[in-house]
């Protein structure tokens, strides 16, 4: 009886502990450096990522509406609300330049409507590359998450940078050779998705928003979701909601009270493989925790400013 007690005790120490919560603020004492293009695409507007980041602070702060948006959509994934304020004003301070009111947003949305573009590449459209055999190992995946997820792995073991049946392919992301077909790295709208992302991200949206699941042979679509305020809420609540579990599952870390590491995987992606990497360093028993990168070291030094805003 005392051993059973003693297990049962354990038992529940272990899940009232679960994982383990990521210390607040950063783990940088200085900013880590922010990456060349960015500095260039800021001097080419003739602005400062300081006026930037006055500039989308003034928009959320002038915007009830819209907090109120953020307020409802974020508890709709079960994150708190300021995840998805830093990561919007991550996105506009370091990536793009907020537009000066959300009715901006939606004017940019609508002029796509109704435009006629694929996702291809050298006249050959996704839907038709990932039929090929080489994709036939993701076949099986109903869960638009890991099916992308496959079909991008493939990419980079396969594909990317070599040559596959007399024909060369770019040394690229996946992303910027398929699915943005203005120009490379071009991401859009309120939360800056990339169009890769939200057909991964599909399945979840319409489980907890009810939009409709996006379809690769609709790019229009596709850009809609990622390009009205509205819907595009959702994708960046999923995206927080899927790295947040992603690390809790994998490497045993909660960092669902640290916005800078939620705005840092919302601005470099690939949660999953992270979250990997840190379970590998910390499976020797050390403590190693996940940082920041200068984009949600921002976030973390500014959390004052940007809870203020809810």
């Amino acid at each position: 009886m005392l051993l059973l007690l003693v297990g049962l005790q354990a038992g529940l120490t272990q899940t009232a502990i679960g994982a383990q919560a990521v210390p607040p603020g950063n783990r940088h004492a200085e900013q880590p450096a922010v990456p060349g293009a960015s500095v260039r695409r800021t001097k080419a507007g003739k602005t400062s990522f300081d006026v930037k980041y006055e500039k989308v602070l003034d928009l959320l702060r002038n915007d009830k509406a819209l907090i109120g948006k953020i307020k409802k959509t974020a508890a709709d994934y079960g994150i708190a609300p300021v995840h998805m304020i830093g990561a919007i004003v991550g996105e506009h301070t370091y990536n793009v330049d907020a537009y000066d009111s959300l009715q901006s947003y939606y004017v940019k949305a609508a002029s796509y409507a109704g435009n006629s573009f694929r996702f291809a590449h050298d006249n050959e459209s996704v839907s038709e590359f990932v039929a090929r055999p080489e994709f036939s190992s993701c076949n099986g995946l109903s869960d638009s998450y890991r099916l992308w997820t496959c079909r991008e792995q493939v990419w980079e073991a396969t594909f990317r940078g070599k040559t596959v049946g007399g024909q060369s392919y770019p040394n690229n992301r996946f992303s910027a050779v398929f699915f943005q077909p203005f120009y490379a790295g071009q991401t859009f709208g309120l939360g800056q998705i990339n169009p890769l992302t939200a057909l991964m991200l599909s399945d979840l949206v319409n489980q907890k928003s009810g939009y409709k699941k996006l379809d690769e042979k609709d790019a229009a679509g596709v850009y809609k979701a990622i390009m009205d305020p509205d819907i595009s809420l959702a994708f960046m609540a999923a995206v927080i909601r899927k790295s947040i579990d992603d690390y809790k599952q994998i490497a045993n870390v909660d960092i669902s009270n640290n916005p800078g590491l939620t705005a840092t995987l919302f601005n470099i992606g690939g949660s999953q493989q992270r979250a990997r990497a840190l379970a590998a360093k910390r499976a020797g028993g050390g403590s190693a925790w996940p940082e920041e990168n200068y984009y949600g070291w921002l976030i973390n030094d500014r959390l004052d400013d940007l809870k203020g805003l809810l």
